[in-house]
């Protein structure tokens, strides 16, 4: 593309790009590599800089790919346009005023880090609504990692339920 006189800033967005919806979080370094890339080449310009567009180029290309993200995404905005503007659960509100501590706001509420586990399992999805998955992760590259979290937050959360 670029010796075929494309623009290499246009090539640096499209990487940048392609980073975000094709690599995702399969590979967390690709969009730092690809916005890294387009720095470089904006300091450096033609020629030196076409390399860190190469080294882009060889790292997403190798990358392992993932759209569990881009997915999750558009399946949240279609929820959000499906169930309205639902208000949150009284328990994460904050309680600034008495009348809000009456009201439930706050109540209850458990801060994740403050918990044995680290995850305290709470639903932070409006009252009438279903709790719903969104983001499915693959089993590529670090989104296998992110798949055993998310089992092991099920299975926390399933005892803390019984």
């Amino acid at each position: 593309m670029l010796d075929g006189g494309e623009d290499p800033l246009f090539v640096a967005r499209r990487l940048v790009r392609f980073a975000n919806e094709d690599v995702g979080i399969a590979d967390p370094h690709a969009v730092q590599q690809a916005l890294t890339a387009w720095d470089v080449y904006e300091r450096l310009g033609s020629p030196e800089g076409e390399l860190a567009i190469a080294q882009a180029v060889v790292h997403l290309a190798t990358a392992p790919k993932s759209i569990a993200v881009y997915r999750g995404f558009n399946a949240a905005h279609r929820a959000a346009r499906r169930t309205g503007s639902l208000m949150p659960p009284a328990h994460i509100l904050n309680a600034p005023t008495r009348l809000m501590k009456e009201l439930g706001y706050g109540k209850d509420y458990q801060y994740d880090p403050d918990t044995a586990d680290g995850f305290s399992g709470a639903d932070y999805f409006p009252s009438g609504m279903d709790r719903e998955t969104y983001y499915r992760p693959t089993r590529n590259g670090y989104e296998a990692q992110i798949t055993d979290r998310m089992r092991h937050w099920a299975a926390l959360r399933a005892r803390r339920i019984e």
